[in-house]
């Protein structure tokens, strides 16, 4: 059995992969989570966690939103830390502008899971259409379906993400890193 570590900055995330994972991990990796309080703690305690990683054969993803910050900024220096603590091969990805970007690109699960019924034929409204270029994801999630908690949601929506047909660039940039790290092995 092989180990795939995630770094991440909240337990909203872990919430998410845990239901996500199991649709594209092979049956030979076990992920691992490590929940960080937040971006500044997982910034401050990733190079410490990732140097004293000593399993042989895992593999790392950190995953990190963006905010308000610059995502090629954010990335290259969760990168650098990467390589610089002796895991250069860790995949680095970043939530464009939060998490809620990646069920914001699939309405249908978000209505499946807590509702409204009709927020699928939201998806093809402009906003929507490209979520990674809301910058207040959480908020407008929140507006459409009032009852959107941010860990229960993210466990109740993930069980329903389409993986193959979600409008969120950065998830389907996590999905298809997640599947080349796994399929390098």
């Amino acid at each position: 059995m092989s180990e795939l570590v995630f770094f991440l900055e909240e337990p909203s995330a872990k919430e998410m992969l845990k239901s996500v994972l199991p649709q594209i991990l092979p049956d030979t990796y076990i992920p691992r989570y490590v929940v960080f309080e937040g971006k500044q703690d997982l910034e401050k305690r990733l190079p410490g966690k990732l140097k004293a990683w000593k399993s042989h054969g895992a593999k790392f993803v950190v995953m990190r939103d963006q905010d308000s910050g610059c995502c090629f900024i954010i990335k290259s220096n969760l990168v650098n830390e990467c390589r610089n603590s002796g895991k250069p091969d860790a995949l680095v990805r970043i939530a464009c502008h939060e998490l809620e970007s990646f069920y914001l690109g699939d309405l249908a699960a978000v209505a499946k899971s807590i509702g409204p019924n009709n927020l699928a034929e939201k998806q093809n409204r402009a906003k929507f259409r490209d979520p990674d270029k809301l910058s207040n994801a959480s908020q407008e999630l929140k507006r459409i379906a009032p009852n959107y908690q941010k860990i229960s949601g993210s466990r109740d929506i993930s069980k329903y993400l389409d993986i193959t047909n979600n409008r969120s660039k950065s998830f389907n940039a996590l999905i298809s890193g997640v599947k080349r790290l796994v399929d390098e092995s």
